[in-house]
């Protein structure tokens, strides 16, 4: 296949799909952006032979973490934005001119907002009508997700993201501590695991006739 069909098929694809909801395409884009960034991220810290095994083991996890942060809050509000936008102009609460004067002029402006009325389905529009909230439409739906998508990476998505990574670094740093406080019985001196204690008394004096409670 040549480079001139592959590109042609390319276009022919994202034409059909988003040709007429340039806000998905918009979304799934920045999706697999984050995605190929995230796993970039991961395969870096992997392949990377400067940092130890033990740090590997907490900044893979916390990369992952990461991820899936930034790719569930990206879609999340920004499809929110989205869905928003095309209820408002479904329901002809957002609407060019010639849509609203075209509403009262038909004694229609009383079912603008309504959750069941749509203009795209229960008016018989004028094709130049038409055209035009097709096209506010388009523009109001790429608005609306680029917003989501500003608001989502430079707003909530640091907020989100650097409050999970302050909690997995306290809990990696307990769990350091721990190892450090606490070593293996095979770790301790010799003398120290020989060494009798005051349980190891009491024990023996309780196995006594004579220990424990008065005898009568």
């Amino acid at each position: 296949m040549s480079s001139a069909s592959l590109f042609k098929g390319v276009n022919d694809y994202i034409a059909r799909h988003y040709g007429e909801n340039p806000g998905k395409m918009l979304i799934h884009t920045g999706v697999i952006g984050w995605v190929l960034s995230s796993a970039a991220q991961v395969a870096a810290i992997v392949i990377n032979d400067k940092i130890p095994k033990e740090q590997k083991m907490f900044l893979v996890p916390q990369e992952m973490s990461d991820a899936a942060v930034n790719i569930a809050s990206f879609y999340l509000i920004t499809q929110s934005f989205k869905s928003v936008a095309a209820k408002l102009v479904k329901t002809g609460k957002w609407a060019p001119k010639v849509l609203r004067d075209f509403l009262n002029n038909n004694k229609l402006a009383d079912k603008v907002g309504k959750a069941d009325f749509n203009v795209f389905k229960d008016v018989q529009l004028p094709k130049e009508t038409q055209s035009q909230l097709n096209s506010f439409n388009d523009g109001v739906d790429l608005v609306a997700t680029t917003v989501g998508s500003i608001l989502s990476c430079n707003i909530v998505t640091p907020l989100l993201r650097n409050e999970i990574a302050a909690h997995g670094q306290k809990r990696g740093i307990q769990r350091m501590n721990d190892k450090i406080t606490q070593p293996a019985a095979s770790q301790k001196p010799a003398f120290e695991k020989n060494m009798a204690r005051m349980n190891d008394f009491q024990t023996m004096a309780y196995n006594k006739y004579s220990s424990g409670s008065l005898k009568v």
